[in-house]
């Protein structure tokens, strides 16, 4: 179902559709094209904070509740790279790095939006030099409601050599509590990579053990959130990359509350998790008051700066050819 989600500053009008089966519910928006919410009928709990129009999503910019992220997510380091031997400069938004896109990322697009079945279908061009990022890319965000959830498969198709790093920014609470700090956290990750004190992750990942950054069995998010740790200070809190061992299609995390439990799942290399340490503080759907660790986000995702790290996975997508990726969040009471 397709409906009206308000206007935008300069005129424009959103729209928000709405799939669901007796599981779940899931919302889309063509601003951005932001996942809403995604609710477990069982226990009435809407996993995602958002907003109940897009006012909200246009008066926080930067914050990206729910958004798809591109051309690049998160960081490139002082904005530039090499891509066929030319260097690129992109804008400069976050403590001397570019972050989630540039400027004026995907999160701040209006996209066009479609409902084939039980799927929400939303596609842009991203023209040459959008950005300052090489060739035109035509993206295709697709979101499709599955028994127990939602599955955001990304493709980029650019006509001429460029970056596609896409990643889903939904901020999950399970319990639609003050702080996630009481919910329980899984990563089946051995290592994590290292911030600079700008936020930028270095290149070669750590191992996890004796740190507060260790998640390979549950554990709740605040045991050690205010640890004195360098890494902590930096970020004020949890704001770091871990890589997922296999390929394919496999578990990045599990997060989970008294009642409900959520699965992440994609076939990126590796998983960034944000505790919203930054938070200033919005209203939000049901009453909700999004003040500071309030959520967590779970960004499946390329490596930041891979780009221009000789080791990682590197987020080309060529030209004539499509660069694809899949995310799943899966909804599970207890």
């Amino acid at each position: 179902m397709k409906q009206s989600f308000g206007t935008l500053s300069d005129g424009r009008k959103a729209h928000l559709w709405t799939l669901e089966n007796e599981n779940v519910m899931m919302q889309v928006t063509d601003f951005g094209a932001a996942l809403v919410s995604l609710k477990d009928k069982k226990t009435g709990i809407d996993a995602v904070q958002g907003f109940d129009d897009v006012k909200g999503y246009e008066d926080t910019r930067g914050i990206c509740f729910g958004a798809s992220i591109g051309r690049t997510a998160n960081r490139t380091a002082k904005g530039r790279f090499t891509l066929n031997g030319k260097e690129y400069q992109l804008f400069i938004n976050n403590n001397g790095n570019s972050l989630h896109g540039g400027e004026y990322g995907f999160d701040r697009k209006l996209f066009d939006g479609k409902e084939e079945g039980n799927s929400v279908v939303f596609t842009r061009l991203s023209p040459d030099g959008e950005e300052n990022y090489p060739g035109n890319l035509e993206v295709k965000i697709t979101y499709t409601l599955l028994d127990d959830g939602v599955s955001i498969v990304s493709e980029g198709t650019p006509d001429a050599d460029t970056l596609f790093s896409y990643t889903n920014h939904a901020y999950f609470n399970l319990a639609h509590s003050q702080t996630i700090l009481d919910h329980e956290l899984m990563i089946p990750a051995d290592h994590y990579a290292l911030s600079d004190e700008n936020g930028m992750m270095r290149e070669i990942p750590v191992p996890v053990s004796e740190t507060p950054f260790d998640f390979q069995e549950f554990r709740r998010i605040g045991d050690r959130i205010d640890e004195d740790d360098e890494q902590l200070r930096f970020g004020a809190g949890y704001d770091h990359w871990y890589p997922v061992n296999g390929s394919g299609m496999r578990t990045d995390a599990v997060l989970r509350s008294e009642r409900l439990e959520l699965t992440v799942e994609s076939d990126f290399p590796g998983v960034h998790i944000y505790t919203s340490n930054w938070f200033t503080g919005w209203n939000g759907k049901y009453g909700d008051f999004y003040g500071k660790r309030s959520s967590i986000a779970l960004e499946a995702s390329y490596q930041p700066n891979a780009i221009n790290y000789e080791q990682a996975e590197k987020p080309i997508a060529k030209a004539g050819e499509t660069l694809k990726h899949e995310i799943r969040f899966r909804l599970s009471p207890r």
